[in-house]
């Protein structure tokens, strides 16, 4: 086999100032980067045909950034790169950037559509693409898998427990434990890369985080890649560690659980809330101390796991390369069931839980989860504000309490989609399931036996390892089972088109598994196209305005210095007047920061660590009169080197000249400062 691996960094400095897409926030505005955000992009092909199966450090792929990535490669590679061959995949962080959908819901918890956000992910996934393209070698590919059990637990294990009993007894756990690795090395057995999967929330970094941060998944690739591409900053070495999302919908990395924040207690089991202050205050947290320690503790678990399956891949991958998709209307999608029954899928709507949030960010207003009838207060508003549901929506989503009825809500475009990506790629003995939402536990598992089922009824497939690729090519929230549905907590609240939604998917990804299996998939109808609105999109991010300095100062002076010394451990922070970063436009080549090392030998500095780096926190803020600070951290390692070291601030700042915009570039530098074992010397 062919294979092609690259990565490309597509985090954007406008991601900034803008909603951070995940928890619905509306006070989650980036300012500033914890750890930046790849795109890594893996090419197998086997003589006949290509899958391209990219991971990217964002909270889920949309429609709107699919359907521009496929044609942005339509344009560079024609038909090579197709819908049906390239599946893209949200590694689900709720810190990254946001703007970049084009359904009304995510636009209005998103600031709208932001071009300046959309353009450098589809710059950079595609980028990411292209380096692979342009890397091609032969090489094999090994798979291996095995169990981490200290990093989940299941965060509504009430739904859990509506299942069947029989089902349940069937697995150890109430969450997926299982983490599947795929290793690709070059002819002669050196690594090039690998792809993981597991099921956990990239939730280790909390609501009230204001940085942009690929969360615990990122910090996973951040610490593989480190380990194989030795000595080389982030994003530049030639080893690709993908981790990727899976059936993660009621997976949390929160592992303490849920607790009252004013008062120590554990919530209430059925509805996560607590007696004074409701959902608000049940929140869960864990295993560390703070969001950074925990987003560290589950990170590294997560790359001591892959990384020891990664060492022991023996089992080799070989076959051939299927590629199958369709587009699919989830809004009227009929499935029989049984002799005399039949079920069917319902337009979009949201209940009453699905404002409760859940326990890793609960919402602000009194709802609660489990909830199976509605409030009149807020129905009334709803009534006034939108219109009531209509009956048969009503009726289609039972027992679900509708608060949005976003299927019957067009204006100014639909709040929800209705044509939906369901897609399988095959390699080799290895099917990858690309799920357009978050399946929770029960649902993937229904899904992969199902799949594999199809797979190896015509004998083509043996020994099949089926896994699910979470928050894949359109974003449709939650997809639980018809059980776990029925107690309506957050998941099942946000399941959008009913309680069947799994049904309807298990009879279409059966479908996609068969053609496979038997070889018919060009035989498979393409189904209805989506949308690609160019009317009506809307933007509530205002431009930035223009940047003022304090009197006697320059952009990139100092206002709070360094120390002379510090030691391993120590933390290293420094203050820059500073520009808005959102004047710096499309940054995926540079850098905010840089940590220099001086080298006596070549009397030169040497960057050790950027603002992609994991030890270092840039920190925008904006003051009165339009004035802003960055300040800068640099959390020393115990690896870090004696020497002498400064820290650079890099940007850009804006000044009116008449009525034209000059966008002008600056920098500034610390003192030198030395990082030694002891403050004596």
């Amino acid at each position: 086999m062919l294979i092609l691996i690259d990565s490309s960094v597509l985090i954007n400095v406008d991601a900034l100032l803008y909603l951070q897409m995940g928890y619905a926030n509306p006070q989650q505005k980036a300012a500033g980067i914890h750890t930046r955000l790849y795109s890594r992009a893996f090419i197998i092909d086997d003589g006949n045909r290509t899958v391209v199966f990219v991971t990217a450090d964002i909270g889920m792929v949309s429609q709107r950034l699919r359907l521009e990535v496929l044609r942005a490669l339509k344009e560079k590679y024609g038909n090579l790169y197709r819908q049906d061959n390239v599946v893209l995949s949200g590694t689900h962080t709720h810190c990254g950037l946001a703007g970049y959908f084009q359904y009304t819901l995510f636009m209005i918890t998103s600031n709208g559509y932001i071009k300046s956000s959309i353009q450098p992910l589809v710059n950079g996934i595609v980028k990411s693409i292209d380096i692979a393209h342009s890397n091609k070698r032969p090489g094999r590919i090994y798979r291996n898998k095995g169990e981490l059990d200290d990093s989940s637990i299941n965060r509504s294990p009430h739904s859990y427990l509506n299942n069947p009993e029989d089902e349940r007894n069937r697995y150890k756990w109430n969450t997926d434990k299982q983490v599947l690795v795929l290793k690709f090395t070059d002819l002669d057995g050196d690594g090039i890369g690998m792809i993981s999967w597991f099921a956990v929330h990239a939730v280790s970094m909390n609501y009230t985080n204001r940085m942009v941060s690929s969360d615990n998944m990122g910090y996973a690739s951040y610490l593989l890649e480190k380990d194989k591409n030795h000595g080389a900053l982030p994003g530049q070495g030639s080893f690709v560690a993908g981790f990727s999302s899976s059936n993660l919908g009621d997976v949390t990395p929160n592992t303490r659980g849920p607790h009252c924040v004013n008062s120590g207690l554990p919530c209430d089991y059925l509805n996560s809330s607590c007696p004074v202050g409701g959902t608000k205050e049940c929140k869960a947290f864990g295993p560390g101390e703070d969001m950074f320690d925990s987003t560290k503790i589950i990170g590294h678990s997560i790359y001591m796991k892959a990384k020891e399956l990664y060492a022991n891949a023996v089992e080799e991958v070989t076959g051939p390369i299927h590629a199958a998709h369709q587009w699919v209307n989830m809004t009227d999608v009929t499935v029989q069931i049984n002799e005399t029954h039949t079920v069917s899928t319902c337009k979009p709507a949201l209940g009453h839980s699905f404002a409760a949030g859940t326990t890793d960010g609960g919402g602000d207003l009194n709802f609660t989860q489990g909830a199976v009838e509605g409030d009149p207060f807020w129905d009334g508003i709803r009534d006034a504000l939108l219109g009531p549901p209509s009956n048969q929506t009503k009726e289609c989503h039972h027992p679900k309490p509708i608060l949005f009825s976003t299927g019957e809500m067009n204006w100014p475009l639909p709040w929800h989609p209705q044509i939906v990506d369901v897609q399988i790629v095959t390699i080799g003995s290895v099917a990858v399931i690309a799920v357009p939402g978050e399946m929770t536990t029960m649902s993937g598992r229904r899904l992969r036996k199902a799949v594999k089922e199809e797979l190896e009824s015509e004998n083509t497939f043996k020994d099949t390892e089926v896994v699910i690729a979470g928050l894949s090519n359109i974003y449709t929230h939650y997809i639980t089972t018809y059980e776990e549905y029925q107690v309506q907590r957050y998941e099942g609240a946000s399941t959008i088109y009913g309680p069947h939604t799994l049904t309807a998917y298990l009879h279409k990804y059966r479908s996609l598994a068969r053609a496979i299996a038997q070889d018919r998939v060009s035989e498979l109808p393409a189904g209805p196209e989506p949308p690609f609105f160019t009317k009506n999109l809307f933007n509530l991010m205002a431009a930035a305005a223009v940047d003022k300095k304090p009197d006697n100062s320059s952009f990139g002076d100092v206002l709070e210095q360094v120390y002379p010394v510090y030691r391993q451990g120590d933390v290293v922070s420094v203050t820059f007047v500073a520009g808005n970063p959102r004047h710096s436009g499309d940054i995926r080549d540079t850098t905010f920061v840089t940590v220099e090392v001086y080298d006596n030998r070549t009397e030169t500095w040497e960057v050790v660590y950027t603002d992609a780096s994991w030890e270092t926190r840039f920190h925008w803020l904006k003051g009165s009169n339009q004035q802003s600070n960055a300040t800068i951290e640099w959390h020393i390692p115990p690896t870090a080197a004696h020497g002498t070291y400064r820290i650079q601030h890099f940007g850009h700042y804006k000044q009116m000249k008449g009525l034209r915009p000059i966008i002008t570039k600056y920098q500034g530098s610390s003192d030198v400062f030395r990082v030694t074992d002891s403050f004596y010397y």
